[in-house]
């Protein structure tokens, strides 16, 4: 009897270690491809799907999609983004948990404000606040989606050349974000609201402090070995510097900010580097270089407005399957509402019959007694 309990014991503890070791392995995975959503998206996707199709837990699977979907903003490649961001929504819907909700609406936020649909965007994020108004005030998560939504906020409204409102949102995205416990997460968030800030003062002819923005979120992406981050910052500086008729500086800048986004595969920061490129060869004298790089920034324009072309088409169908569904709830509704009050009516009518017979018969009734009456 011993011997079966230590047998039954040690396959206890074999299962809990097992079930252990799983649990890490995924978290560790999800760790390491979250580290390499910037720098080597292609690798964050390929350990997200491997993930996807082991995982049956409905919670890993919408932080699997979300990741898959930053992954693919990262590389630019809305189409697929917006995918795995719809699988994220369609999943979120069959849990209760108001943070993972309000993540998977921040996330779609992000996606819509990156596809320039600002008005869906800003729809979405009306829709997350009332769920976060449902949060703990002292609950992390709260404060990290507070952050983000502000941030969203506010490159929507720099978008629309409103840099004193974005600068407005922006900065309450930054204390928000300084109220949680510094991640390797908030860092990366922390650099690309500091490059937003950046241009709010550049906008404003706040040149020094645009610098200043400028390095803080070159330093925030430095400490989260956010290559493509550090890139943008840079990229940023050489802007400046070229203003200032600094060419030589600002290729200095750029040619780091080029070896920095190598893998990343980022098509917008790396149109943007191409454009600065040739514009500052062009401004040095150099025609080659000037043509090599104008060259390179128009493949990539190119390549990145297809991407968005073949994403608004699916926003579009996603759209139109949302007012379809919404217009079959209706009429489903009606013809719910319509059999109610027919049924009623016919129940009216009914009665009324009844009541007319049940009448028509004491009359009867009556008159045969009257009748008798007047006989007798």
């Amino acid at each position: 009897m011993k011997v079966v309990l230590k047998i039954i014991s040690a396959i206890l503890l074999f299962l809990q270690i097992s079930v252990s070791g799983q649990k890490i392995t995924f978290d560790s995975l999800m760790k390491e491809a979250r580290l390499e959503i910037y720098d080597n998206p292609d690798n964050a996707i390929r350990i997200g799907k491997n993930l996807l199709t082991k995982e049956q837990d409905i919670h890993k699977q919408i932080s699997i999609y979300q990741l898959l979907s930053t992954a693919n903003i990262a590389k630019r490649d809305f189409d697929q983004s917006l995918l795995y961001l719809l699988k994220a929504k369609e999943t979120a819907q069959k849990t209760n948990d108001l943070k993972v909700r309000t993540s998977v609406l921040i996330s779609a936020a992000i996606q819509y404000q990156q596809m320039e649909l600002f008005s869906k965007s800003l729809e979405t994020l009306n829709e997350t606040d009332l769920l976060l108004a449902k949060l703990p005030d002292d609950l992390p998560e709260k404060h990290i989606e507070t952050a983000r939504s502000y941030a969203i906020r506010g490159m929507i409204y720099k978008s629309q050349s409103n840099p004193e409102i974005a600068l407005e949102k922006f900065l309450i995205s930054i204390q928000n974000f300084e109220k949680i416990k510094n991640t390797q997460t908030t860092y990366s968030n922390m650099s690309v609201v500091y490059y937003n800030i950046a241009y709010c003062y550049l906008n404003l002819g706040q040149s020094e402090k645009a610098h200043q923005a400028f390095i803080r979120s070159a330093n925030y992406a430095r400490e989260n070995k956010a290559k493509s981050l550090e890139a943008f910052a840079l990229k940023g500086m050489a802007e400046m510097y070229k203003q200032k008729k600094e060419n030589e500086t600002a290729l200095q800048l750029l040619i780091k900010a080029e070896d920095l986004s190598k893998n990343t595969g980022d098509l917008i920061l790396n149109e943007g580097i191409y454009k600065e490129m040739s514009e500052n060869y062009l401004a040095l004298g150099k025609p080659n270089l000037y043509q090599n790089y104008s060259k390179k920034y128009f493949e990539m324009r190119f390549q990145r407005e297809q991407n968005e072309l073949s994403s608004i088409n699916h926003s579009i169908n996603d759209h139109n399957l949302e007012t379809l569904k919404r217009s079959s709830q209706i009429k489903t509704h009606y013809h719910y509402l319509t059999g109610i009050i027919t049924g009623i009516g016919i129940l009216i009518i009914a009665f009324f019959i009844h009541l007319i017979l049940k009448i028509r018969k004491q009359n009867l009734e009556y008159r045969k007694k009257i009748q008798r009456l007047i006989r007798s």
